[in-house]
């Protein structure tokens, strides 16, 4: 089983930056890829991006490109997510995910996090 804990949601203005967190465990986890999803009311949840452990190798939805930037934290088990120039388009509940295969993170992911509220208000 793999446990994701996101951190770092919270309200900022348009134009802003905030960073979430996303810190994961569990004795299978084994470094699987790791991705970032959101969910704003009244939409479906969508793909933001996505980071492979191994190679470092990274994926962004268009929507977010130039703007977001996942990272990640070798020895604390933990993925970023850096967002720059927030819009109140950006506003959602973000969700960390992860899955082994990672042709299958930025789509359909096994495991999730609880979840983090961002609100980019005008």
């Amino acid at each position: 089983q793999v446990q994701l804990v996101e951190s770092g949601g919270g309200l900022v203005q348009a134009g802003g930056s905030l960073r979430l967190s996303c810190a994961a465990s569990g004795r299978t986890f084994s470094r699987y890829p790791m991705g970032w999803f959101r969910q704003a009311p009244g939409k479906e949840r969508e793909f933001v991006a996505a980071l492979r452990w191994s190679t470092g190798n990274t994926n962004y939805a268009d929507s977010v490109k130039g703007r977001f930037t996942i990272s990640r934290d070798n020895a604390k088990n933990t993925v970023y997510l850096q967002m720059n120039n927030l819009t109140p388009e950006d506003t959602a509940v973000y969700y960390c995910a992860s899955d082994p295969a990672w042709y299958r993170v930025a789509k359909n992911p096994t495991y999730w996090g609880q979840g983090t509220q961002v609100t980019v208000s005008t």
